[in-house]
């Protein structure tokens, strides 16, 4: 959606909306965890500041086990929606005019446009970003390390067990608890659900992915 508003001809500043949206992508993840760990913070973070405003008391957001994986989520969001986009622009400017001017001579909007010619011409790019967002949500490590921290300080948060990632896990009993078997079979399992999820992507994408 973010990406077929900025491609919209005659937008103004689009330069710097870009930018806007890439700037978490460039970004260190541990720097956007910090960030969003004091703005998250249950006492002086600026969203419960905010909410305060308006009369609302907000919980601490990665301590709640009903708010911390919504919290997060929000965050992964936030810093991979550029990344994605600036993809998605890519795909969208690669679309041949002629078949815009083709749909607009047949009386299609721009409503019907976007649904009949830029989605199933933005669907090899959809694909490509659907295999690269799935690989890097299994492998999603720093982000949720610095948010709730490690060891004993981790453990005490009511909610670590629901943000706990796969890497995460392979981490602690790797180097925290010296376990280095299963460590290694972690590892070996984690490898191998990112390759059976491939696997079944690239059978499933040939019933909606149209190559040109």
């Amino acid at each position: 959606m973010f990406a077929a508003l900025l491609n919209l001809p005659g937008l103004r500043g689009v330069a710097v909306y870009r930018t806007a949206f890439f700037l978490p992508v460039v970004t260190m993840p541990v720097a956007v965890a910090m960030l969003w760990r004091w703005l998250y913070n249950g006492d002086y973070g600026l969203v419960n500041q905010v909410l305060a405003v308006v009369g609302v008391d907000g919980p601490n957001w990665i301590a709640d086990p009903d708010t911390a994986m919504y919290a997060l989520v929000v965050v992964g969001i936030w810093s991979s929606i550029g990344y994605n986009l600036i993809i998605f622009l890519a795909g969208m400017q690669a679309i041949p005019k002629e078949l815009y001017e083709a749909a607009s001579l047949d009386g299609a909007g721009r409503v019907r446009q976007f649904f009949s010619v830029t989605l199933p011409m933005l669907s090899p790019t959809a694909f490509f970003i659907s295999i690269v967002s799935v690989i890097g949500s299994l492998q999603l490590f720093d982000l949720v390390f610095v948010m709730t921290g490690s060891g004993q300080a981790a453990r005490a948060n009511p909610a670590y067990s629901r943000l706990q990632t796969v890497v995460q896990l392979f981490y602690e009993r790797a180097f925290v608890t010296d376990d280095r078997g299963y460590a290694a079979a972690i590892v070996i399992a984690l490898l191998l659900l990112i390759a059976a999820l491939t696997v079944l992507q690239f059978r499933l994408q040939r019933r909606w992915v149209h190559y040109v």
